[in-house]
């Protein structure tokens, strides 16, 4: 348990004071989970100067927040976690919402009650006790992991870089094996299952790390990572359009980066992967990054879910439940006319938590009131390949009729996503000195993280 979960633990010992700002007469909102969705809503509601809502509380099993799309960096080391996570407590003062720690592990919803699992010391000692959460309206947003697909070993064997403390825990390793190919001369072999935009943009951060660690001195010339990439289907970044794909799997290989596609991986060792058709791809360091899977505990809660656990919305993001909302990666919705549920993506979780957020405070003024249902813009996408390139697909909407865009004005638009995101947190001013800082930041730190 961190500090500030200490904190927050003995906090919640005592009489929580209301929210600055509330009446105490209106709706008590809980929202479950503090990804982009989830923070994004209790920040903007929190700051919200409304009869109709009396609290809005924050419930997160870990203490900070971190941009989901930046997680790849913090794994690779490219980039500070201190200076660019979002402690929740902090985040809960300036905002005027609540902040509980705590895992969701049930719900009772005849009484709208969270059930939260206790919170327990490393040491297995319990801090907290297992507590119910009232609430009026609930949003669930606990975001997605990887999908091992029931692929042995993957369990056992493999880093998953889908959280803030898994990236955090990476780190931590990969550095230890600097070390060890430091002082012994051997190669650090690195493998990453899974093509899509986070094995990609792994790859490429940590082929800009192994270039920095050896300015530094840390490996020695001869001592660069070995990284392969291993895609299950024909090429990497599926989702991209083909031009973008096969651009990015040259840049990847120009950058030493062993690309391999259609290979399936049949189970995973302490030594490497198996694949499908026999061959064994060594790596002492082995990261999955394939398939999207909402938490198990979703298909316990009596609402209706899919096969890959995520809550079934529809078109004003309720669940089969009316009182519980669900936002972002563990919420499945199909737009009209459409075959496929939107993408599991930071874009989508922020349309659907801007949605909630102008559409919840109108339905809690006007109960009964029908709003107009969401509806969902493609601006397209973009994939970073560390400081050496990026790429985008532009939106089919307006002027934009799926164009693609790359280099400084693809790096640009990347940036801009990050930024705005700050920028909804902190508000225009404290966004733009952060981004300040990060920038002086660059030019007087080193350009990885070496302590």
């Amino acid at each position: 348990m961190t500090k500030a979960q200490e904190q927050a633990a003995q906090a919640i010992q005592k009489p929580q004071a209301q929210p600055a700002g509330h009446s105490g007469k209106g709706a008590r909102i809980v929202v479950v989970g503090g990804g982009v969705a989830g923070l994004e809503v209790a920040t903007a509601l929190g700051k919200l100067k409304s009869d109709c809502i009396d609290t809005v509380t924050l419930v997160d099993s870990d203490s900070a927040h971190v941009w989901k799309p930046m997680l790849h960096t913090i794994a690779a080391g490219t980039r500070d976690l201190a200076q660019q996570q979002t402690t929740y407590l902090a985040q809960a003062t300036d905002a005027h919402f609540a902040y509980q720690p705590g895992e969701m592990c049930g719900l009772d919803r005849s009484r709208r009650e969270v059930l939260l699992a206790p919170i327990q010391a490393p040491d297995g000692r319990e801090i907290v006790p297992s507590r119910r959460l009232p609430y009026d309206k609930l949003v669930i947003a606990v975001g997605s992991g990887a999908n091992d697909f029931g692929t042995p070993g993957v369990a056992e064997h493999c880093f998953m870089i889908d959280s803030r403390r898994k990236a955090d825990a990476f780190n931590q390793e990969i550095r230890l094996r600097m070390v060890q190919c430091m002082t012994s001369g051997e190669q650090l072999q690195v493998a990453i299952v899974g093509a899509g935009a986070t094995g990609v943009e792994l790859a490429a951060e940590l082929v800009q790390l192994a270039e920095s660690a050896t300015a530094y001195g840390a490996l020695g010339v001869a001592a660069k990572f070995r990284i392969v990439l291993i895609e299950a289907g024909p090429r990497v970044l599926p989702s991209f359009p083909e031009e973008i794909s096969e651009a990015t799997r040259l840049r990847l290989e120009a950058l030493g980066v062993s690309v391999i596609v259609s290979g399936r991986v049949k189970t995973a060792t302490a030594q490497g992967f198996e694949l499908a058709n026999g061959e064994l791809i060594s790596a002492s360091l082995r990261v999955w990054a394939a398939g999207v899977k909402a938490p198990e505990f979703l298909t316990q809660l009596g609402l209706e879910t899919t096969r890959s656990n995520q809550l079934l919305v529809n078109d004003e993001m309720q669940t089969s439940d009316p009182a519980i909302y669900a936002l972002g990666d563990c919420a499945s919705y199909t737009l009209p006319g459409q075959e496929s549920p939107l993408p599991p993506t930071a874009q989508v979780a922020h349309q659907q938590a801007r949605y909630l957020i102008e559409t919840l405070p109108h339905l809690l003024e006007r109960p009964g009131a029908k709003p107009v249902g969401f509806a969902y813009r493609d601006f397209g996408a973009l994939v970073s390949l560390a400081q050496y390139d990026a790429y985008g697909s532009l939106g089919k909407f307006g002027l934009f009729n799926g164009g693609v865009i790359r280099g400084r004005l693809a790096m640009l638009s990347h940036i801009m996503l990050y930024r705005s995101h700050q920028a909804r947190l902190y508000g225009f001013w404290r966004g733009g000195l952060l981004w300040l800082i990060d920038l002086m930041n660059s030019r007087l730190r080193p350009s990885i993280r070496l302590d």
